[in-house]
């Protein structure tokens, strides 16, 4: 197990408009979670990797997720409150459009970063927990 800080919190909530006036629709990650055959990098400011996300799922008010920040510097800054934004990177398959934005339906989800201004508001780390240590279980053989 990779060491790091322990984050997790919703990357995306469910018809709440972001700032660019798009709401994701219930199901919008549905098809991209499921073809994944590789886990999403966590990046920071969806530029450079920082950390690997452990949990990405899609329940009844959004895009969960859990993982660890494996840049010190990063660690420093969520831990004291300076980080704590959450933002997607995706590419819309299908979306309708509606006055003042668009209803997206069908996203192929790209990277989950951390960032200082999310685009969604409401789309925040929600938990920080102590720094995952590397750790050696050492079982005595009969």
């Amino acid at each position: 197990m990779t060491a790091g800080l322990k984050i997790s919190g919703y990357a995306s909530r469910f018809d709440e408009r972001d700032a660019g006036g798009d709401r994701v629709r219930r199901g919008a990650f549905a098809a991209s979670l499921l073809s994944r055959s590789t886990s999403l990098p966590m990046l920071s400011d969806h530029q450079r990797q920082i950390g690997v996300w452990d949990r990405v799922t899609e329940d009844g008010t959004g895009l969960f997720v859990e993982g660890r920040v494996t840049d010190p510097a990063l660690t420093r800054l969520i831990t004291a409150g300076k980080v704590n934004g959450l933002s997607i990177g995706y590419r819309t398959r299908r979306a309708t459009p509606r006055e003042g934005g668009r209803d997206l339906l069908d996203l192929d989800l790209r990277e989950i970063s951390v960032v200082a201004f999310p685009m969604l508001g409401s789309a925040r780390i929600d938990t920080v927990s102590e720094p995952v240590t590397e750790r050696t279980n050492h079982r005595r053989l009969a």
